[in-house]
């Protein structure tokens, strides 16, 4: 079984910070792209953020120079860390990562449950 679970949301006010961790566990050989989605209430879920194997990102428009994505690639974990909070940004943000589970197999993509991220005063 693989896992990816996330933490780090919350309720935040406009200018705020926070960061969101989502952390890899089970049987992996290894994990290719890693990324942040975002969906909020009526809308479809979006790409926010990703992160190859090898560190090369890619943003949504709507938060480049704000949010910034990181990996420890040795422990599994892939981070957001998410500047001058809007409350446009307020969403469940997901964590996926596309994982190899053997040696032999093809990536597979997997999600997390997702974390709640409000921004409000």
């Amino acid at each position: 079984q693989v896992q990816l679970v996330e933490s780090g949301g919350g309720l935040v006010q406009p200018g705020g910070s926070l960061r969101l961790s989502c952390a890899a566990s089970g049987r992996i050989f290894s994990i290719n792209t890693m990324g942040w989605y975002r969906q909020a209430p009526g809308k479809e879920r979006e790409l926010v953020a990703s992160i190859s194997s090898s560190g090369n990102t890619n943003y949504a428009d709507f938060v480049k120079g704000r949010f910034s994505i990181s990996r420890d690639n040795a422990k599994g974990i892939v981070y957001l860390q998410m500047d001058s909070l809007k409350p446009d940004d307020t969403a469940v943000y997901y964590c996926n990562a596309d994982i190899v589970r053997y040696s032999f197999s093809n990536p597979v993509s997997y999600w997390g449950q997702g974390t709640q991220v409000a921004v409000s005063s």
